[in-house]
C-alpha cells in the first residue's frame, strides 16, 4: 500500500508519479489544442518532437533516481499525451483528490489506476462535474493551501480557466482547518505571455520562506500583495513576462535545500544558488512548448 503524504511544495520528496512522453501521438491540429502557447509552436512548426520530450522526461528521472525517490509512471497510452500528471489528481495531507479534467484528457487517470488500486480507497476523493479544479493550481505551505482561479462571468469561455470557485469551496469544506485563498489569474485563449494556465505558471514557493512570482499574472494586485505580505518583499523572485512564458515559475522541489530547475533558467538558478539553494538542472525547453514544465509533469505522492 501508498500511505500518501504531502504537507507542503518542499519537504523530503519519497514518492512520485512523473508523466511519460513515449507514444505522444503525431503534433495535434491547431483546432485542438488546449493552450495558446502550444498553438503558437503548432503554427511555427516547432512543435517538439516525442523523441526530444523522452529525453528531457529522463534526465528528470535520473535526478529523481540519485536522490533515491521511487517514482511511479503512468502506463502507456497510444498516440496520447500523458506528460503532465499534475493536471489528472494532487495529494493534500493523506487525500488523492481526483481533478475534473478536459473531457478529451478523461483516458489519463485510467493510466495511473494501478497506483490509484495502491491507496486506501477512503483517501481517494472524488466531485460531481460542475467542480473544477486542476493540481497545477493548488498548492501547500504552512498552513495555506493557495489556489489559481478564475473570476470573471465568462470563465466557461476560457479552455485555459482549469480551477473555478466551486472547486475552491469544495477544498476549503474538506480542509477546514486549512486557510484556503484563491487567486484571481490573468487568462487568455490566444495570448501565451497573457496567460497563467494554473497558479504555479506565476507564483511557487521554495524552500522554506521563498518563492517565486510573476506580478502580472494576478487579476488582482490585491492578490499579489496578500503573498508580498506573506512572504515579505526580500524573500520573492521576481520573473519577467518573458520568464513567465518560459515558465520559471514552474520549477519542482525535491526538499527544502533542492530545487530542479531548466538548464537556460540562468537568471533564477543564480539567484537560487546564491540563496544556498541545490540546483539540480535538467533540459526541459522542448515540454515547456505545451505550456507547463517540471511541476506539472509531477504529482507527489509522499513526502517527508
Amino acid at each position: 500500500m501508498i500511505k500518501l503524504n504531502v504537507q507542503d511544495e518542499t519537504s523530503r520528496l519519497r514518492a512520485v508519479v512523473l508523466g511519460i512522453a513515449k507514444s505522444n501521438g503525431p503534433t495535434p491540429k491547431l483546432e485542438d489544442a488546449y493552450d495558446p502557447k502550444s498553438k503558437e509552436h503548432i503554427k511555427a512548426g516547432t512543435y517538439p518532437l516525442e523523441k526530444h520530450m523522452i529525453l528531457e522526461m529522463e534526465a528528470l528521472n535520473n535526478v529523481f533516481k540519485k536522490y533515491e525517490v521511487k517514482v511511479y509512471r503512468p502506463e502507456i497510452i497510444e498516440d496520447y499525451n500523458q506528460i503532465f500528471s499534475r493536471d489528472i489528481a494532487f495529494v493534500i495531507e493523506d487525500k488523492l483528490i481526483k481533478s475534473n479534467i478536459l473531457p478529451e484528457r478523461e483516458k489519463e487517470i485510467e493510466a495511473i489506476q494501478y497506483i490509484l488500486n495502491q491507496v486506501d480507497s477512503t483517501n481517494i476523493i472524488e466531485t460531481t462535474s460542475d467542480i473544477h479544479f486542476e493540481g497545477g493550481d493548488v498548492m501547500m505551505w504552512k498552513n495555506y493551501i493557495f489556489i489559481g482561479t478564475y473570476k470573471g462571468n465568462d470563465y466557461k469561455d476560457f479552455i485555459t480557466a482549469r480551477t473555478n470557485m466551486k472547486g475552491v469551496n469544495f477544498i476549503k469544506e474538506l480542509f477546514p482547518n486549512k486557510i484556503v485563498k484563491e487567486f484571481d489569474l490573468v487568462k487568455s485563449n490566444t495570448n501565451a505571455k497573457e496567460n497563467a494556465l494554473h497558479l504555479d505558471c506565476c507564483f511557487q514557493p521554495i524552500g522554506r520562506e521563498k518563492a517565486i512570482i510573476h506580478k502580472e499574472g494576478f487579476r488582482n494586485e490585491n492578490d499579489y500583495n496578500y503573498l508580498v505580505d506573506l512572504f515579505g518583499i526580500d524573500n520573492l523572485f521576481h520573473i519577467t513576462k518573458d520568464e513567465m512564458y518560459q515558465m520559471f515559475s514552474n520549477v519542482f522541489s525535491i526538499s527544502n535545500e533542492v530545487v530542479v530547475s531548466e538548464k537556460n533558467f540562468t537568471r533564477l538558478n543564480n539567484w537560487l544558488r546564491n540563496q544556498g539553494f541545490i540546483v539540480e538542472e535538467v533540459p526541459y525547453a522542448e515540454i515547456a512548448k505545451q505550456e507547463g514544465l517540471l511541476r506539472c509533469s509531477t504529482m507527489p505522492l509522499i513526502r517527508d
